[in-house]
């Protein structure tokens, strides 16, 4: 039996639950997502700067929901429940992308959308921290993450194919998306059981000053390097844009968001099982430096195997730092304050990704794609000379 056979073997069925419950929905929003830029610039008539905006307000929205949802699961000493109730928003919004006429509907949906995965996202990090054993916990973030992103190119595929077969019907695509999240909802509230609250343990306030006092320096220098790997990294509808100024067919550029997923669940679990066994630090400063090439990739040209290449590194990249960012929050926040920790953990997040995809918009429509790109790999650059300095 090799070792990463018995790794997987210690990790926890309601970790492997949480898992498919997240694919489940992953594979709903990539539906949407993977073709929202399109269904944006081409149907509503869009512009990249309000791609830019929608989706840094919604993706910020989902990370600052966080705080509270993770402060109330640490407070009731509960994750199941909020988790359930943010998968269930997030299925119920879909309809809204199918009937949207115009942009401020998308808007809305998406918001909405984001609030729900922002209730769910970190009572549902910190239940994996709750079920994993600290010798694994890298692993099953790892693995959760690997699920996670399966969908997350399941999603492109399905609409890849709709697309084709529908004739560029995205509103019918948008339908479709519904059904999977739906069975995410029902599998998590059928198919999790969480660890009960210790008897005896009094219900406090997690926000109060002297329990995020308990938070300390190293979980604050986590925040901070996950935010400035948020403003090297902008939203992923940049991929998709980039990927249509190649003039390959409408229906086949979700295509480039299949490629980046692909490589995403596939690096996932290794690299978070690797960083078990290593420097946290090291790793962290390697994925900047892939971002940093794949940023390069796409700022060369708009040939279809440039894009690829440059959206497969992307997805290492994400292999690479997400699973293992999760993993130093858990480890560096006490056990009762897990929720909060994650929750404060995207709040930063949350603010940089506004940042990041609203000032990608401007340079897009300004200066143009190439000089968007290589502003990011600039940003990497900084942000891996600091990194360097901690060592």
């Amino acid at each position: 039996m090799t070792k990463a056979t018995t790794t997987l073997g210690k990790i926890p069925p309601g970790v492997w639950v949480l898992g498919f419950v997240s694919m489940l929905m992953d594979i709903s929003s990539e539906m949407i997502h993977s073709l929202l830029p399109l269904f944006l610039v081409g149907v509503l008539g869009a512009s990249a700067f309000m791609v830019g905006l929608i989706e840094g307000l919604a993706e910020a929205t989902a990370l600052i929901v966080k705080v509270f949802s993770g402060a109330l699961s640490d407070y009731l000493g509960k994750r199941k429940g909020l988790a359930l109730f943010g998968y269930a928003l997030g299925a119920l919004t879909k309809p809204l992308f199918a009937l949207a006429a115009v942009t401020g509907v998308v808007l809305t949906a998406r918001l909405l959308d984001r609030v729900g995965k922002g209730i769910r996202g970190a009572p549902r990090d910190a239940l994996v921290a709750d079920l994993a054993p600290a010798e694994v916990r890298g692993a099953a973030f790892g693995l959760r993450q690997s699920l996670d992103t399966v969908g997350a190119f399941l999603g492109p595929m399905l609409a890849v194919g709709l697309m084709l077969l529908w004739a560029n019907d995205f509103r019918a695509v948008f339908w479709v998306a519904v059904v999977p999240g739906l069975l995410a909802v029902a599998l998590l509230l059928f198919g999790v059981r969480e660890p009960e609250r210790h008897q005896g343990e009094q219900k406090v306030n997690p926000i109060r000053g002297e329990n995020l006092k308990r938070l300390g320096t190293a979980y604050w220098w986590v925040v901070g390097v996950g935010a400035v790997f948020t403003l090297a990294r902008f939203s992923e509808a940049f991929l998709v844009l980039r990927a249509q100024q190649g003039g390959i067919p409408v229906a086949l550029v979700p295509l480039v968001m299949v490629a980046m997923n692909l490589v995403y669940a596939a690096s996932a679990y290794p690299f978070g099982a690797l960083s078990d066994r290593m420097s946290h630090k090291t790793l962290l400063a390697f994925g900047l430096v892939v971002l940093i090439a794949a940023d390069l990739v796409l700022a060369t040209d708009d040939h279809w195997p440039t894009i690829l290449a440059g959206v497969a590194l992307w997805g290492v990249h994400m292999g690479m730092t997400q699973g293992l960012l999760a993993t130093m929050v858990a480890d560096t926040a006490p056990a009762d304050l897990r929720g909060t920790a994650f929750g404060f953990f995207n709040l930063v997040s949350g603010v940089a990704i506004l940042i990041a995809s609203t000032v990608a918009g401007l340079l897009w429509d300004q200066l143009g794609t190439a000089f968007t790109f290589y502003a990011g790999a600039a940003f990497c650059i900084i942000a891996l000379l600091g990194l360097i300095k901690r060592f």
